[in-house]
């Protein structure tokens, strides 16, 4: 995989998203009367993150990494025990390994990770280890006291599949960090209720899920230009090898 500037292949629009997205989020903290810099640092970072891993690119595991452990370190402050043990033992590793993957894994030798379809094996796997990751996350953050319980679990839930699905390239990772956003949203919404001060991170996730929706759209496209430049390419050795 070729290694360069990750926003030097955004689009137009691309720009335009990441722009607005960082306003927004940056907004947000400045109009609370109280704001945290690693908060916002946190918030920065995921939004950034989330516009590169839309484009295939490695890049956005690498903050997607980052961004894991200032958002493992915020919510262990809000006593969301789920939210932290989810992104700094369970995202934060997985994105690790998507990295490798995703490097060892380009389109044609470019900075674009290779899409993959899911097989029924697939399914299969993720299903099972979901029901295990979430039953044992259930009983842990029980018996941690977590505040917000079953909206934790269900964010464990959500996690697992998104991450499961990032690792093995598929474009159904996005559905599951958007199904995340929501749950996401809704535990700062009610933490919001208590200290005005975690709204900004209500704004944040909002911005997640509108760039996640996009990542979604955008890896169908991507799918489909590579399958059809495969297929291309397969025609054009079939030609070559006919004529000699």
């Amino acid at each position: 995989m070729k290694i360069k500037n990750p926003f030097s292949g955004l689009s137009r629009s691309e720009w335009i998203l990441w722009i607005i997205s960082v306003t927004v989020v940056a907004a947000s903290f400045m109009i609370t009367p109280e704001y945290d810099i690693m908060t916002l640092s946190a918030s920065l970072v995921g939004v950034t993150a989330l516009i590169f891993v839309a484009k295939g690119y490695a890049a956005g595991q690498f903050l997607t990494l980052i961004f894991s452990v200032l958002y493992g370190i915020i919510s262990f402050r809000q006593q969301y025990y789920g939210e932290m043990i989810t992104y700094l033992f369970m995202t934060s590793p997985a994105a690790v390994i998507a990295i490798v993957t995703w490097l060892k894994n380009p389109f044609e030798g470019t900075a674009e990770v290779s899409v993959r379809r899911m097989t029924k094996k697939d399914v299969l796997i993720m299903s099972l280890l979901a029901v295990l990751v979430t039953t044992i996350f259930y009983f842990i953050l029980k018996a941690m006291g977590n505040a917000s319980l079953i909206p934790s679990t269900i964010s464990v839930t959500t996690s697992f599949l998104a991450v499961y699905m990032s690792i093995i390239r598929s474009p159904y990772y996005a559905v599951g960090y958007a199904a995340n956003d929501v749950v996401l949203i809704v535990l700062w919404v009610i933490a919001s209720v208590k200290d005005i001060s975690c709204l900004p991170m209500v704004m944040c996730f909002t911005m997640f899920l509108v760039n996640d929706v996009y990542g979604f759209l955008n890896w169908h496209k991507m799918q489909k230009r590579q399958e059809q430049e495969r297929r291309n390419n397969l025609n054009d050795r079939m030609v070559l090898y006919d004529k000699n």
